[in-house]
């Protein structure tokens, strides 16, 4: 965005060097991260065998970084996210005998707190659980544009795309649904009361907690715009300064703001003092929010998007999310392919894929929107004949031009995110993406609210067929409307096997969040990696528009590299994408397997 930087969750997430030490340290005891170390029972996958041969193809230094990769593991239940404070939430209410949704709101609410780039009350997202009876569900609490919105909001008087407009004003602010979204999670499947699954998140919030360095690199990178605005920096800022890993993050504001929701529930966010005070702030800001829009915002469950790869049944996000059709329409196009023997990093592994994605993601932006106010052809795009005619477009020796690439069913009628996974000992389980957008949304707080509002409006449409701020270029599908949920690419994902939950996964990073997710799934189906060498794997990431293939450092040799440049690929290396925060159940011995991201050090694989 013009006149700052404005990072990007693959930019965030990144691992960076050592930086300077906090004035006590920063780095936790061990016994935190020891918390759900068992010894692996008789009968468990072996986790210390050998790479997998199908990882033979990785540069030696991604082998040697997989061959140190282990998850944690635990006997009853597992909660996997990226801020350690929050996983530890989640398994102190499963430990006082909660269930994986009381788990699941306890997380989301103590994100809110100690991961606030991302983890949020003024945001939204999607939820898609397991139940043990073998229901799966979806709960959608994606954020509306206002009332006052319309199509050209963010276009000047001469048509075009005013820049910062849509990510850096009130102007860009969706109506939140993270607070009603949790609600009724909470109500509908929880076995705890509110008061009971907040309590962790208020005395986080009231108390404080100390920040370590992974934490401190997520602040630093919006110091500059916190000190814009004082109430911002009265919190995020240390008498100016940006903070340092071992100080303590206290707000108070945020801790009174947590209190209201937990004596009066959601009715206390939408239709009392919060909602009063974000509408001021944004009537006062040249924002378009009302009283009318928090108190007609509502939640919706729906029926997940379902689809077969390689034996097992993908349970994911269906629209107004993408992330499920998406993912299962790339699943569709190279289900023949025989990945497994070409290996994980191959030219043929890498070209196809990259081929697949480019051609789903051009459907994907081009029919895909809020289904209260588009026709979404979910059935066509899924299907085998759809996933045929894709596939014989790829050609053999070739990259497809992304030009020559066009929404495949005819003229259509269209890291700034966190990702959690939570199983209990009953069989439940609960995968769950919500965001912000931008790392703290328009990086402003409503007077005294305490958290950051979203900017989730840049997810539409601004104008058709130019890029949005994740790069995406989009149609008429999903152009701005009054009370329309944006497009998203957040793709919380259940793997079953045999009728049980075997994989949950799920990450940030907007678009990258469905490559991301994808290639979780084929590390362990297809190249046999263990759940945590799964989510450390280097990526790669294909959009149709740009051109170029996104890649991680790690994920070809130069001779591959080389090679898939004769043939007319470009790269982009990107430092980092995603933060995938999974979990695989071990289904000869129901073991839970947890891996935090490697892309994520403040998070944390935790159970009992």
């Amino acid at each position: 965005m013009p006149g700052r930087h404005t990072p990007r969750l693959d930019e965030a997430s990144a691992p960076k060097p050592p930086a300077r030490r906090g004035p006590r340290g920063w780095r936790r005891p061990l016994l935190i991260a020891a918390i759900a170390a068992f010894g692996t029972p008789a009968g468990a996958r072996n986790l210390e065998a050998p790479l997998p041969t199908a990882i033979a193809h990785a540069p030696a230094a991604t082998r040697a970084m997989l061959e140190k990769s282990r998850p944690v593991t635990a006997q009853h239940a597992m909660v996997v996210s990226a801020q350690h404070l929050a996983t530890l939430a989640g398994v102190q209410i499963l430990k006082q005998g909660g269930n994986a949704i009381d788990a699941a709101v306890a997380v989301g609410y103590a994100e809110a707190v100690v991961h606030p780039c991302c983890g949020n009350l003024g945001g939204g997202g999607f939820m898609t659980i397991h139940l043990k009876d073998g229901r799966n569900l979806f709960l959608n609490f994606r954020e509306k544009a206002p009332l006052k919105a319309t199509p050209g909001m963010f276009q000047d008087a001469h048509g075009d795309v005013v820049p910062g407009r849509s990510t850096d004003s009130y102007l860009g602010v969706g109506v939140p649904g993270t607070v009603m979204g949790l609600d009724a999670a909470l109500a509908k499947y929880g076995t705890m009361s509110l008061k009971q699954v907040m309590a962790p998140a208020i005395k986080l919030a009231r108390d404080g907690y100390v920040l370590e360095q992974g934490d401190v690199d997520i602040l630093d990178d919006s110091s500059g715009d916190f000190a814009r605005h004082p109430n911002v920096a009265a919190i995020f800022l240390d008498h100016g300064k940006p903070f340092v890993a071992g100080q303590r993050l206290v707000q108070k504001d945020l801790a009174h703001t947590l209190e209201l929701i937990a004596d009066g529930g959601a009715d206390a966010f939408y239709k009392g003092p919060i909602a009063r005070a974000v509408v001021a702030a944004s009537e006062a800001r040249g924002g378009i929010l009302s009283m009318q829009d928090f108190a007609g915002y509502t939640v919706q469950w729906e029926k997940p998007i379902e689809c077969r790869y390689h034996g097992y049944t993908i349970i994911s996000a269906p629209p107004p999310s993408s992330g499920g059709t998406t993912l299962c329409e790339i699943l569709q196009i190279i289900q023949p392919y025989p990945f497994a023997r070409w290996g994980y990093g191959s030219v043929q592994t890498v070209r196809h894929l990259a081929e697949a994605e480019r051609r789903a993601f051009a459907d994907r932006n081009t029919y895909l929107g809020d289904p209260a106010f588009v026709h979404n052809p979910i059935a066509r795009l899924l299907s085998s004949e759809h996933a045929a005619r894709l596939r014989a477009t790829i050609l053999p020796d070739r990259a497809t031009p992304s030009s020559e690439i066009q929404g495949s069913l005819g003229a259509a009628e269209g890291n700034h995110t966190t990702h959690y996974s939570v199983i209990d000992r009953y069989g439940n389980a609960v995968s769950v993406t919500y965001t912000l957008n931008f790392l703290f949304g328009i990086r402003q707080i409503a007077g005294d609210t305490g958290f950051f509002l979203n900017d989730e409006m840049d997810d539409f449409t601004s104008k058709p067929g130019v890029a949005n701020a994740a790069g995406l270029v989009q149609g008429t599908a999903n152009e701005v409307q009054p009370g329309k949920r944006p497009l998203s690419s957040m793709t919380p994902t259940i793997v079953m096997k045999g009728g049980k939950p075997y994989l949950l996964t799920g990450s940030p990073g907007d678009a990258t969040i469905i490559s991301t997710t994808l290639q979780s799934i084929l590390n362990v189906v297809d190249f046999g990696m263990n759940v945590q060498q799964a989510v450390n794997a280097p990526r790669m990431h294909q959009q149709w528009y740009p051109q170029a293939v996104w890649i991680e450092p790690g994920l070809l040799t130069p001779v591959s590299q080389r090679m898939l440049q004769a043939m007319g690929y470009t790269f982009k290396p990107v430092r980092a994408m995603g933060a995938d925060e999974a979990i695989l159940i071990d289904p000869a011995t129901g073991i839970r397997e947890g891996a935090n991201d490697r892309r994520r050090p403040a998070g944390l694989a935790a159970g009992y």
